[in-house]
């Protein structure tokens, strides 16, 4: 596999393989709730924010509700999440902030979504492409590293791995390679387990590997 491409097509072949059907792992049930679980996923497992969600929407699930909360009662919810006591002042103020710019709607543009307080271009990109189904390719740790090890970008930063991803792949296929390509990283191509030269994907698009790969950090 010499070009980009070439190995872009053997991955998203492999993927639809092993990941035919692929569900979003946080618990949600519409955009807003989506927002908050993602937010709230920042240095925090999947597993961990839906333990913490069920508590946290039994008392609002909604940002006319939430926004009524004080910052003490949402942080006693969500303490167990990394970064608990910035992330409860953070959906306290982007709930006041949505009920009072935006009727309560969670804003369907990256420009809206990246001024609340807490979202940043991934988070925004992944409700943007779940929530409303408008072209995204959320980048976080696990896509940079797979995408720099199977040599799908040089890029850096997680800006350059963007770009660089949507240049390989159809729009209509961005929302399941984003979730494919973390479940693989989590499975097989740990940051521990895989140096580029063990799993089966690193093998395949760089059979003469010797050496571990060393990716940029994020």
């Amino acid at each position: 596999m010499k070009t980009r491409k070439e190995r872009a097509a053997y991955v998203a072949r492999k993927l639809d393989e092993l990941y035919p059907s692929i569900p979003i792992p946080l618990d949600h049930k519409d955009a807003y709730t989506l927002l908050i679980a993602v937010l709230l996923s920042a240095q925090c497992t999947d597993a961990r924010v839906n333990m913490v969600t069920p508590g946290l929407f039994a008392l609002a699930d909604n940002p006319h509700d939430m926004a009524k909360l004080s910052v003490a009662e949402i942080l006693e919810t969500i303490k167990t999440c990394g970064l608990a006591n910035s992330k409860a002042k953070n959906i306290r103020k982007l709930s006041e902030m949505l009920v009072s710019n935006y009727d309560g709607e969670v804003p369907r543009t990256f420009e809206q979504l990246e001024e609340l307080p807490g979202v940043g271009h991934k988070t925004a990109s992944v409700v943007m492409i779940h929530a409303f189904k408008i072209p995204a390719f959320p980048v976080d740790t696990h896509i940079h590293r797979l995408a720099q090890r199977w040599g799908l970008t040089k890029g850096k930063n997680v800006v350059q791995t963007e770009e660089d991803c949507k240049k390989l792949w159809p729009p209509e296929d961005w929302e399941k390679l984003h979730l494919q390509i973390i479940t693989y990283g989590r499975e097989y191509c740990t940051a521990r387990g895989c140096d580029g030269t063990v799993c089966e994907i690193c093998r395949t698009t760089y059979p003469n590997r010797k050496k571990p790969f060393i990716a940029n950090k994020a």
